[in-house]
């Protein structure tokens, strides 16, 4: 919502234009934040709380796609009069978005009834709808936030309750979330990171550390992970669970990347030339037609081998665009990079998409790995994959090993790699340069021996 439109009733003929949605009739943004602002100037004496709310149909442009732009017009007109016809006498709705809506409940003074009239709209809109001799269906989610001071304004009860519905969306479908002062402060601390980060990114403070790769039957460390690692001089320890989502979420992800390749790279050409090194694209960079000139640009800069490069990307960010995602993993094979399939049986991908996309390497996802010692479904599972990727010419890690009795179970299926605690944890450039000395030495030593 970047400019402001709305009104409640389904406007009449006299209605001024400028105020009122065409399509729908409903009043638009202007109007809406018009209503809201006369509302807090008539409550400035005594601000009884009233509730402002945003509602988003889900799903709303996989239907528009599939039956066409004047069939969700239809659509978008029949959801305008199911909400005009839910309000009281005193509420107002108006289209303040492609798809979404905006209502005002003067007499809506707590969260617990604020939820309620959001699932009684939820439910209405539930319903089917007529698309010409067919019939559509639809689920919407709801952001609410209460007026409880007059040192509130429209733009932040509105802002308020865009934060929430935010969080409904992430949630799932169909709920409803109402703003709290919880969610205010948890804001305000995202925003604190994100200021952060972009500083932290721009200054090359975000630094990269390396979990080992082993095969497995000896043990033998044969490449490095590269894992984002960032300590705020304010906010200390920001874990990558944390910075990372929020990178993707911001835009930061590509110039974050992009430090941490180059960084990598430059320790990586310090270690012997037959070790990999292994790094992480994120689902935004698969969209990025560019990503695999970026890489190559920082591969030149460093000197880095690209045949000792491996690039990891996840189902969920295959999936995301498959079409652009294969043409950037066709553009790395054809640099000689190395491509994996990570966190394999967590996505959503077919397994057409294995042989569509010529991975050469699969990652054994490891809630499977976690549970291979005491549940009989996720060794059957391992198995299967390890079958499949020796038929599809695979090679196969997996990922999140922790004990001993785990590594001997997958040798015994005929697994090749590992990764886990049980081998190291993920360190700085320093730390593993000594765990190579050290590896390296006891070679030594069992070969005089």
């Amino acid at each position: 919502m970047n400019n402001p439109p709305v009104s409640g009733h389904i406007a009449g003929q006299g209605a001024d234009l400028a105020f009122t949605d065409p399509l729908t009739g409903l009043g638009n943004l202007r109007r809406f934040f018009d209503k809201v602002d006369r509302l807090i100037i008539e409550r400035a004496d005594d601000p009884a709380p009233f509730t402002v709310g945003i509602l988003d149909l889900d799903g709303f442009k996989p239907i528009n796609d599939l039956f066409g732009r004047g069939a969700g017009d239809d659509i978008l007109q029949q959801v305008a009069m199911r909400l005009g016809a839910a309000m009281d006498q005193n509420a107002t709705v108006a289209r303040v978005g492609a798809d979404e809506f905006a209502f005002l409940y003067p007499l809506v003074f707590s969260e617990e009834a604020a939820r309620e009239r959001a699932l009684m709209l939820i439910e209405i809109l539930s319903a089917p709808y007529d698309v010409g001799v067919r019939t559509a269906r639809l689920s919407a989610s709801v952001g609410c936030s209460l007026f409880y001071s007059g040192e509130e304004n429209t733009e932040t009860l509105v802002s308020k309750a865009e934060t929430a519905l935010y969080h409904a969306k992430r949630s799932g479908r169909g709920k409803v979330v109402v703003y709290t002062r919880e969610m205010e402060e948890a804001a305000r601390r995202t925003t604190q990171i994100e200021q952060a980060l972009r500083r932290a990114v721009a200054a090359g403070e975000v630094e990269p550390h390396f979990q080992p790769i082993v095969e497995l039957k000896t043990q033998r460390i044969i490449g490095f992970e590269t894992l984002a690692r960032w300590t705020d001089r304010d906010l200390g320890v920001v874990t990558p669970d944390v910075f990372i989502p929020l990178a993707e979420e911001r835009g930061i992800i590509g110039p974050l990347s992009q430090l941490l390749l180059q960084k990598a790279t430059q320790t990586a050409n310090q270690w012997p030339d037959e070790l990999f090194l292994s790094f992480n694209l994120s689902p935004s960079q698969l969209v990025d037609q560019n990503t695999a000139q970026h890489v190559l640009a920082i591969l030149e800069r460093t000197g880095f081998d690209p045949r000792r490069l491996e690039i990891e990307i996840t189902e969920s960010g295959l999936m995301t665009d498959p079409a652009s995602a294969e043409k950037i993993v066709g553009d790395f094979h054809a640099m000689g990079v190395r491509v994996a399939l990570d966190d394999f049986g967590t996505g959503q991908s077919s397994l057409g998409r294995l042989r569509q996309f010529d991975f050469d390497k699969l990652k054994i996802d490891r809630s499977f790995v976690s549970s291979i010692l005491d549940d009989k479904p996720s060794e059957h599972i391992i198995r299967a994959i390890l079958a499949m990727c020796e038929g599809l010419g695979m090679d196969v890690v997996a990922e999140g090993i922790e004990e001993k009795e785990q590594a001997r179970r997958l040798i015994e299926f005929g697994c090749g790699g590992g990764q886990g605690y049980l081998f190291g944890k993920p360190s700085n450039a320093e730390t593993t340069m000594a765990l190579l000395r050290e590896s390296y030495l006891a070679s030594v030593m069992r070969r005089i021996a």
